[in-house]
């Protein structure tokens, strides 16, 4: 099993930034891709963005990319999601997510575990 908690979230103005942060435990963190995906009130949980094992590797929705940037550290057991010109559109619960070994999973929107998610309110 694989134990995520994420923390970061809250609330910020149109054109502000966040960072949020997903701690692991439980097993080998270098082992798994990592991962963001978000929900917003009324739909279906999306993809965000994701990152291979050693971190050489990322790709984003078409929605965050150039906005968004996703980082991990190995010696940490922990990934990051740092969100810059955040738009109301953004406001949703972030979820962090873990997969074993590429991440295909993900980018298929599928991952192995899920964090319990925190809650981004972007205000206009």
């Amino acid at each position: 099993q694989v134990q995520l908690v994420e923390s970061g979230g809250g609330l910020v103005q149109a054109g502000g930034s966040l960072r949020l942060s997903c701690a692991a435990s439980g097993r080998t963190f270098s082992d798994y891709a990592m991962g963001w995906f978000r929900q917003a009130p009324g739909k279906e949980r999306e993809f965000v963005t994701t990152i291979s094992r050693s971190g050489g590797v990322t790709y984003y929705a078409d929605s965050v990319k150039g906005r968004f940037t996703i980082s991990r550290d190995n010696a940490k057991n922990t990934v990051y999601l740092q969100m810059n010109s955040l738009k109301p559109e953004d406001t949703a619960v972030y979820y962090c997510a873990a997969a074993w070994g590429s991440t295909t999973t993900m980018r298929g929107g599928q991952s192995d575990y899920w964090g319990q998610g925190t809650q981004v309110t972007v205000s206009s």
